[in-house]
């Protein structure tokens, strides 16, 4: 089992999650951050780090954003490895709970 990053991490980028995660699974884009599935260790700890409630275990992720479980295995495959806080996106909070992001992914 792993834990997804979905939809409202987009144009936020909250990194409260890398933080805490003890195996540092997360893989920093441009403006989104995904868990290497093969990396997590289900440990369940950056899930309520997370400000903008993005991240979901992998049987939770809703419906509508399933897609992002293989988004996450893809992107972390090819984005360096981010172990440290940053911080968010200036205009985090502007985008914080936006719907349908998706389209504004920058890979």
């Amino acid at each position: 089992m792993t834990f997804v990053v979905t939809d409202n991490c987009i144009k936020c980028k909250y990194t409260d999650c890398v933080e805490v995660c003890p195996v540092d699974c997360f893989y920093e884009g441009p403006n989104f951050l995904v868990i290497h599935p093969d990396e997590c260790i289900d440990c369940a700890l950056c899930e309520p780090e997370c400000p903008a409630n993005a991240i979901f275990s992998e049987d939770e992720v809703p419906e509508d954003m399933q897609e992002f479980t293989e988004l996450n295995a893809d992107l972390a495959e090819v984005w360096p490895n981010i172990t440290e806080k940053k911080d968010a996106l200036p205009d985090a909070e502007e985008w914080d709970g936006v719907p349908d992001k998706l389209q504004y992914l920058e890979r």
